[in-house]
């Protein structure tokens, strides 16, 4: 017994000493660097981690954290108080104790101020006579890119418009980094930024000045939960006051180039004098391989649960009636709810948070509609003297529906099944909005970092997934509908 109690002791204090942390990001450049530089501190501190990048914007992330799907994430002081407590003005003790009553920590600052402003290009805004952001209020015909996040935030664009007094008639929502774009090709005229933001000096852009002071500092931190080992917290808190806006811009500008985001961190590791500092880039191959594999899972499991529920429910919506009216209403008005609003419906109930059950969730819920209107309109079109003579044998309901109803529906349900399939594949990709990875993960992060390779790189397997797996319900449609059932 002594003997078989040792190696399992040995065996559970290496599992105890290798515990593993979540490190969230952003959907932007800066976010993903600093997540991977945290990512290897603590991975120096002895701790397994595991980094999910591009999380989403500052309520998924902060949900996350709160939740426990993920460990710690960076995140700036402004935000913190504007946007995540909504308590403007707090001290950095405040800041502490208003955290603690969601069991989080926030660490040392980081070193810089990543605030936001408002950027133009040079040639114009020196055209113009704008150095200024108050200078913007005589021109109004001004066209402005302005995130999505910044047009809600309450520190955001309606009470920097009043603050300045300023009104312009053409304003869009627009990704930050596709913005950028927009502006150097001219499309738009001002847009919002971070200001160590490598994009400012790659398209010779001026940043204005701030002179009324609207926005706060953004003070770059980590926020951590409070039950995050000790020495996975004093390896964090080493970090205080090590990355200076110039090493920060210069990450930045690395990352942006080549959207190698662990060489960009390799850089701070190599400030503090680490020479031979490496951190292992993801092989593609390897990666396209477990996207697909977690894409087919929340495909899988999510169209298996909608085909168990759905085909009872067409078969209670085949019967004319208010309970079928009702069934293929409801399942229509799912269908209609975007993607990113089911996703933020689902986000904040307990059980689900940024898991991949949640994708699952809103996958299953928008596999239901084809399933149980072909299921109802399949059993709706069998012939009625095929129904009567099925009564006139003296089969019970629910030989009728095994033997002859469901049979005879089999064709358009399998096309139903097809259809959710098919859609769900295009649709999984949504999972990557709030980390949950599959090949949207790719998408996700090329559309918010403006790189057509990386959004190829999920589009086009994603695209011969589903044809793939069209192909293959053709086969088991060939395999089990009789010939003379097939639908033409």
């Amino acid at each position: 017994m002594r003997r078989l109690f040792l190696p399992l002791f040995f065996v559970l204090t290496v599992l105890a000493s290798a515990q593993t942390l979540t490190v969230g990001s952003k959907k932007f450049t800066e976010s993903y660097v600093l997540g991977e530089i945290a990512k290897k501190v603590l991975n120096d501190a002895g701790f397994q981690v595991d980094h999910r990048q591009g999380i989403g914007s500052t309520g998924i992330v902060w949900e996350a954290l709160k939740k426990g799907d993920i460990t710690i994430y960076p995140e700036y002081t402004g935000t913190i108080t504007e946007e995540i407590l909504k308590k403007p003005g707090l001290t950095t003790e405040q800041i502490q104790a208003e955290l603690a009553k969601f069991g989080v920590r926030m660490s040392p600052e980081l070193g810089f101020n990543d605030a936001y402003g408002l950027v133009m290009r040079k040639d114009e805004a020196a055209k113009l006579g704008i150095t200024k952001i108050s200078d913007l209020r005589t021109h109004p015909e001004l066209k402005c890119g302005i995130t999505h996040e910044l047009l809600g935030r309450k520190d955001g664009w309606d009470p920097l418009l009043a603050k300045y007094g300023m009104n312009f008639s053409d304003v869009k929502a627009i990704d930050h980094g596709l913005g950028y774009e927009a502006l150097a090709a001219g499309q738009t005229d001002v847009k919002d930024c971070y200001t160590t933001d490598a994009e400012i000096q790659k398209y010779n852009l001026v940043v204005l000045d701030d002179d009324l002071h609207f926005f706060p500092l953004y003070r770059a931190v980590y926020l951590y939960r409070q039950d995050m080992p000790k020495r996975a917290v004093d390896a964090i808190a080493a970090m205080a006051g090590t990355i200076k806006e110039p090493l920060m811009i210069a990450m930045n500008a690395r990352a942006s180039k080549d959207k190698a985001y662990g060489q960009a961190a390799v850089m701070y590791f190599q400030s503090l004098g680490q020479k031979n500092a490496k951190i292992a880039e993801e092989n593609r191959w390897q990666k396209t391989l477990q996207l697909t594999g977690q894409h087919l899972f929340l495909v899988g499991v999510s169209l298996l649960l909608a085909i168990v529920i759905s085909i009872p429910l067409g078969i209670v919506a085949a019967k004319p009636g208010t309970t079928s009216w009702l069934i293929l209403s409801v399942c229509g008005v799912i269908q209609t709810i975007p993607s990113l609003a089911l996703l933020a419906l689902l986000v904040p109930i307990s059980f689900f948070g940024t898991t991949p059950k949640t994708a699952i969730a809103a996958l299953f819920l928008y596999s239901l509609l084809p399933i149980v209107r072909n299921t109802a309109t399949g059993i709706q079109q069998i012939p009625p003297s095929l129904k009567e003579s099925a009564e006139a044998l003296g089969l019970s309901p629910g030989d009728r529906l095994r033997k002859i109803y469901l049979p005879m529906a089999l064709p358009l349900i399998l096309a139903g099944i097809k259809t959710s399939a098919v859609i769900n594949v295009g649709t999984a990709t949504i999972a990557a909005l709030i980390g949950s990875g599959g090949l949207g993960d790719p998408i996700v992060k090329g559309l918010s970092l403006n790189d057509n390779p990386t959004i190829l790189w999920g589009a086009v397997p994603a695209a011969v997934l589903a044809l793939l797996v069209q192909l293959a319900f053709d086969l088991v449609d060939r395999a089990i509908v009789p010939k003379g059932l097939r639908l033409k």
